[in-house]
């Protein structure tokens, strides 16, 4: 499935191919990590202008229905990296080692969280669809971005800083 990083770029280091913009390689699957590059970033941006963030994670499952994700890894790779450094399961673990929720309350949480994912779905299935002039409504900063117009405002026009 696919073609191999190595063969597909000069330069795998993503973060490192912005020219003259910096980059910063993250461990994705690392909550405090991500965390700590993103106010990094936010930080640098805010002085020095843009940044790049590579965030290295992992994809447990294939790319669509006709790729398993099986065919070009061992299930036991997959269970590995899911218990060694799955994201929740790392924050999981850490909140039950410093006493800060017990087992019961994380389980609570999860049912309160899942029940709020399902009744955000079920709320999306049953709106509208909201109008094409719609499509880019806060999407940039103002002034800037796409904007329709037209007598029937189904024309668009790009501003790029």
């Amino acid at each position: 499935m696919g073609t191999a990083e190595w063969r597909a770029a000069k330069s795998p280091a993503y973060y490192k191919r912005g020219d003259y913009v910096p980059g910063l390689k993250v461990d994705g699957m690392d909550a405090f990590a991500v965390k700590q590059a993103c106010k990094f970033a936010k930080e640098h941006v805010l002085k020095n202008g843009p940044i790049i963030l590579e965030m290295d994670t992992y994809r447990y499952h294939g790319h669509s229905m006709s790729d398993p994700g099986s065919t070009y890894r061992t299930r036991d790779e997959i269970s590995g990296v899911r218990q060694e450094r799955d994201p929740i399961e790392r924050i999981r673990k850490l909140i039950l080692a410093h006493d800060l929720a017990t087992e019961k309350e994380l389980k609570d949480i999860e049912k309160q969280v899942r029940k709020e994912v399902d009744d955000a779905i079920a709320q999306a299935k049953e709106s509208p669809m909201p109008a094409e002039s719609e499509l880019f409504t806060n999407v940039y900063r103002k002034g800037f971005g796409v904007e329709s117009f037209g007598a029937d405002r189904k024309e668009l026009r790009a501003t790029l800083p």
